[in-house]
């Protein structure tokens, strides 16, 4: 089954301005695949390179002799952070022939644990992270509430039971944790960053308490900030901060914290089936946190996303900001009736958002006050843009 990549004509676009892209992203959301798909289609010949593979290593032993020999060809480094030695030797290359398109790198970390990455290549570089897929990516092929429970990475939602999918994602979490993030620099006791991140799904979309945290695990509040920094970085965990400007509200200042993918964050809590889920505590914060992914995942870059909350009771599960102000304030709800929270009207209030919505399953929309509606997620996320600007 082939899905459609909203992600493929942004980068097609920048390989024709810059001389290097680099598409982020956790692993195995399709980087791999939509690479060579803009190579093929793009370019007659380019050269592919893995950099977990031995053969592909050996490549390069001689990596600017290697660079300079192919140097009419698109070059595809995958799993950049492995080797970010290259990055010094791609600048002397690009400034002897600063053309655009020369390189494509695929990293599984973001930009801040490739070391060198932006000092290397500042002025050369663009930076496109690649999420798991989108509903607006596989609305033509899959159910929204599908999209939920297994989540967005390929392998898992277009898995032949939920079973299967189960299987791959409890696999893919066990390769993170005793692989992927240790390459990356996180030297730690295993099994505790295990629970850490167990505790973080239990309380998804909950509050950040690093110390109790860190009782809980039993480790330093300053080993739970690496944690975070390290789990956030590397596209397991978002942690949204607080949007803090009105300096007039005692403000909640702690951030929330989520499992980014919800197929994920369902495998790590054994929910096997929607009935299941339905069943299960964390059955909100799950709802909240895709709905938040699938908002991060289609939102310019010129915006900003945060949750707002103060002492006296206001509070929005999203405000959206531009330009330092902000532009639309939303709560997510798990229901087709929900009712209007006077916190979310002091929200309004503070902030002065133009848009003010109670976004809920579906496809509907009606008014709740004059001020606010309620949208079903789908009419949301096809009107995202326009709210936006």
């Amino acid at each position: 089954m082939e899905l459609k990549r909203i992600k493929e004509a942004i980068l097609t676009e920048l390989l024709e301005d810059v001389p290097v892209v680099a598409i982020t992203g956790a692993r195995q959301v399709g980087k791999t695949t939509l690479a060579k798909k803009i190579a093929a289609n793009t370019r007659e010949n380019s050269e592919y390179l893995d950099l977990e593979s031995p053969r592909d290593i050996a490549r390069l032993q001689e990596a600017e002799l290697f660079f300079e020999r192919n140097r009419e060809k698109l070059i595809i480094l995958d799993e950049i952070q492995r080797m970010p030695e290259l990055f010094p030797v791609l600048r002397s290359v690009i400034d002897k022939n600063r053309v655009p398109g020369r390189f494509l790198l695929l990293g599984s970390a973001s930009p801040g644990l490739i070391r060198d990455s932006s000092e290397s290549l500042a002025g050369r570089i663009a930076y496109e992270e690649l999420f798991p897929f989108l509903w607006k990516e596989v609305m033509s092929k899959k159910s929204i509430t599908e999209l939920w429970f297994r989540g967005g990475f390929p392998e898992a939602l277009l898995a032949k039971s939920d079973k299967k999918a189960d299987r791959w994602l409890k696999d893919f979490l066990f390769t993170y944790i005793e692989q992927d993030l240790p390459l990356l620099g996180l030297n730690t006791d295993l099994t505790k960053l295990r629970k850490f991140l167990y505790m973080i799904g239990h309380q998804q979309g909950g509050l950040l308490n690093q110390e109790s945290l860190a009782r809980s695990v039993g480790v330093s509040a300053t080993t739970i900030s690496r944690y975070l920094d390290y789990l956030e970085h590397a596209y397991l965990i978002r942690v949204l901060r607080p949007w803090h400007l009105n300096v007039k509200k005692r403000l909640v200042k702690s951030p929330k914290v989520y499992i980014r993918d919800s197929g994920l964050l369902h495998s790590m809590m054994d929910i096997t089936g929607m009935e299941n889920l339905y069943k299960n505590p964390v059955v909100g914060g799950s709802w909240e946190g895709f709905v938040l992914e699938q908002i991060c995942g289609i939102l310019p870059e010129q915006f900003n996303i945060h949750f707002y909350r103060t002492h006296q009771g206001a509070e929005a599960d999203i405000v959206i900001t531009h330009q330092r102000k902000p532009v639309l304030a939303a709560d997510i709800k798990l229901t087709e009736a929900p009712k209007l929270n006077p916190g979310f009207l002091n929200v309004i209030e503070d902030n002065k958002t133009e848009h003010n919505f109670i976004i809920i399953p579906g496809h509907d929309r009606y008014p709740v006050h004059k001020s606010v509606d309620v949208i079903g997620v789908e009419l949301f996320l096809e009107k995202l843009i326009d709210f936006a600007v």
